[in-house]
């Protein structure tokens, strides 16, 4: 099947603008002979990527979202790798695991509030815009994203994640996994600020996602099913 997505705004903007109605021409014979204006493609653009970010959001919002993906699944943080390994060595994997979970559980309660901050990015791109992120690599868009929401998801997602954290446990399990690794004799104690850590893996995670939704909506856009993709992808 052809690929859409690219043929349309390709068609659209890589020539710019003084080809633009020979363009349009041969976009309408191309997609079955539809009528669109250079905006209602830009706008079928946003209404895609605010569909894929809620997809990713939802997925990762749920239970084992995040723990149940080993592609965004939170591990134990770097700086603890030590801790892990001398505790699963004396029989305390399972104190471990528990960290883990609860880590990732309180990702997964703070996800569902990224939605309404890609909502407003996304309703911002510009027909510029759109032409960079067609023009650009395949997650070029989930890039472009990235870069305009990272600041304004830290923001909002660290208070809910501190208070994710308490709400699952994560806290005590953590104290007791340190606990039991500060009594080991000679270790050198760690200090990880769990809220910044799960914050930023939480972010990340939500690009992944994201990156894979973009993907999808770049090779099959006759899968968006609103009323405006219908009329410039169908």
């Amino acid at each position: 099947m052809i690929k859409r997505f690219t043929l349309l705004f390709s068609l659209l903007f890589v020539f710019g603008c003084t080809a633009e109605a020979q363009l349009l021409k041969k976009a309408k014979g191309l997609l079955g002979g539809k009528e669109f204006s250079k905006e209602e493609a830009a706008n079928a653009l946003k209404e895609a990527f605010i569909q894929g970010t809620g997809k990713g959001v939802d997925v990762l919002s749920q239970v084992n979202g995040y723990l149940g993906n080993p592609e965004v699944k939170i591990p134990i943080p770097e700086d603890a790798k030590n801790v892990e390994k001398k505790l699963r060595g004396i029989g305390l994997g399972n104190e471990v695991d528990k960290a883990i979970e609860s880590l990732n559980r309180a990702a997964e309660d703070a996800a569902v509030e990224a939605k309404d901050i890609f909502i407003d990015a996304i309703k911002a791109i510009t027909i510029t815009d759109a032409i960079n992120i067609v023009k650009g690599s395949k997650d070029a868009g989930t890039r472009m994203l990235e870069s305009k929401t990272t600041d304004d998801l830290t923001a909002k997602f660290s208070p809910i994640v501190n208070a994710s954290l308490a709400k699952v446990n994560a806290t005590k399990y953590w104290s007791d996994v340190m606990d039991k690794y500060n009594k080991i004799p000679f270790v050198k104690k760690v200090e990880t600020d769990l809220t910044a850590y799960v914050t930023q893996k939480a972010i990340d995670g939500l690009f992944v996602m994201i990156a894979k939704e973009e993907l999808n909506i770049r090779e099959n856009p006759a899968a968006r099913t609103t009323a405006l993709l219908q009329k410039v992808f169908k």
